[in-house]
């Protein structure tokens, strides 16, 4: 299918692309740019390492900054320290794999470097995939292949850039959620449900996307009632919502209680090299040995949220101070652009809305034609989706990881920003139906008009509309600057 489809394999081609300069500039911005001295985690390296060692650090070490430390420690020696249970280990796990595909050649180099080389080459695939993944869901719920593709390809000029290259979980977390949508709109629910699960043990946000499946099977339900049993279908229903439940539910559950085996029980304690017990005792990091931690006495031993609020201080409304100005405006343009999705689409909508998504208009026997691209009543559930998100990180997490939350985690981020562009732009609204075919209009001798239309506006950028510049500027400059700022220890999103 891939190759009779040219705006699947477009979309590749400016994925694969994308994901070579980021790395590169990367590369670059840390060589020539002196790290900042930050307050981040930061544990000894226990094997010497050599020149070809080195040269990895050069190349990758930028992909190793702030909050990816963690995970390349716990793919490393896994979760030793109290506060490493902030991070799933979806992706550790995957990294240790990567390691172990990579053994050949460990006589060469030392196991940080086969993890950061791991980091680099998952996350360039998981990122591929995503955006492919994205491009299909779009067609399936925009009904809009145009707007499909302009959104796929606005996810390669990510806002989050930086975090679905570096050594994070977001290109994985994003590959599994756009995945699992996709083959919910297929009508495969199980394999759905799968994938969400997965999703679930790379990210806690995962849980979330239990309410895809319960608004699908509600959606059944309702469309059941007037030909089968009622009471019968009531029974499935509640049977359904359990068992959708207790998937998303269970990774999360055997992650918390690995930590209360681990932290809780006697006895359960591994050994730790000196040098981080030493580190453990430097900074106050909490290890299994020792007195139990207080959240191994509550009713509900959750040690997730122990540690959002006492090493992360996330809780509600705590990052509500004057201080953290400069992180809600950066924050701004990403919760601006849902809101102001939501706002569109529910005063298009209104009685959808009302309805939950369960019924298109107050007369049930009007025949309606459906709205395509981001208007189709197919994204109701995703807006939802994203707005609960943006609420839930907007009133009770650091402020300025919303760009990379929602980034990975909805779809809406792109669409209506394809919306926007292919309702506003005229350069745009001038193509045929053909998604891929080149902007209208005769290019300067010589040069020959990119078949990417982003790349398109781009090259236009002085006759583009200003909502076009608004948005692929803001694109464009978060793409950037994560780059440039990250990759050196420097505060980012």
């Amino acid at each position: 299918m891939w190759p009779q489809d040219p705006s699947r394999k477009e979309v590749l081609r400016f994925a694969v692309s994308c994901r070579i300069l980021t790395l590169m500039l990367q590369a670059l911005f840390n060589a020539i740019i002196p790290d900042h001295h930050a307050e981040a985690f930061s544990p000894p390296r226990l094997a010497p390492s050599g020149f070809v060692d080195q040269l990895v650090d050069g190349l990758l070490g930028g992909l190793s900054r702030w909050d990816a430390e963690h995970f390349l420690f716990i793919a490393e020696h896994g979760y030793l320290y109290e506060h490493n249970f902030a991070f799933f280990p979806g992706f550790p796990l995957a990294l240790m794999v990567g390691t172990e595909l990579l053994r050949p050649l460990r006589g060469l180099l030392s196991l940080r470097s086969c993890l950061l080389i791991s980091v680099a080459s998952l996350n360039f695939l998981f990122f591929i995939l995503a955006a492919v993944a994205l491009h299909d869901l779009g067609c399936l719920v925009l009904h809009s292949p145009r707007q499909a593709f302009y959104a796929a390809l606005l996810f390669c000029l990510s806002p989050a850039n930086v975090f679905l290259a570096a050594g994070y979980s977001e290109a994985l977390f994003a590959l599994l959620t756009f995945s699992a949508m996709g083959q919910l709109e297929r009508g495969r629910v199980w394999t759905s449900g799968l994938l969400f699960a997965i999703a679930t043990g790379v990210r806690s946000n995962g849980l979330v996307s239990v309410g895809f499946l319960m608004h699908s099977q509600c959606q059944g339900f309702f469309s059941s009632l007037t030909m089968l049993n009622p009471l019968r279908q009531l029974f499935k229903l509640t049977a359904s919502l359990f068992l959708s439940v207790f998937t998303l539910g269970l990774p999360f559950a055997l992650f918390q209680y690995y930590a209360y085996t681990q932290f809780c029980l006697p006895g359960s304690a591994r050994p730790i090299p000196e040098p981080l017990v030493q580190l453990a005792v430097d900074k106050g990091y909490r290890i299994a040995e020792g007195n139990e931690p207080p959240w191994c006495f509550w009713d509900v031993p959750l040690i997730y949220s122990y540690i959002q609020d006492v090493y992360w201080n996330v809780g509600f409304l705590k990052y509500y101070e004057l201080r953290q100005v400069p992180n809600f405006l950066l924050a701004a343009p990403v919760a601006i652009l849902v809101v102001w999705a939501t706002w569109t689409y529910v005063t298009t909508h209104p009685w959808l809305c009302l309805t939950l998504g369960l019924q298109r208009s107050k007369n049930n026997k009007t025949l309606e034609k459906p709205d395509l691209g981001f208007l189709s009543p197919q994204v109701f559930v995703y807006l939802v989706h994203a707005a609960v998100l943006l609420l839930f990180g907007g009133l009770c997490m650091h402020v300025q990881v919303l760009t990379r939350f929602l980034g990975s985690s909805t779809p809406i981020v792109y669409w209506f920003p394809a919306h926007l562009l292919q309702d506003q732009e005229p350069l745009l609204r001038s193509l045929k139906t053909v998604p891929w075919k080149p902007l209208a209009g005769d290019p300067p001798p010589g040069q020959k008009v990119p078949r990417n239309p982003i790349m398109g506006l781009l090259y236009r950028w002085k006759t583009c509309s200003p909502v076009t510049r608004y948005i692929l500027g803001y694109f464009l400059t978060y793409w950037l600057l994560g780059l440039l700022l990250h990759c050196n220890f420097l505060p980012w999103t």
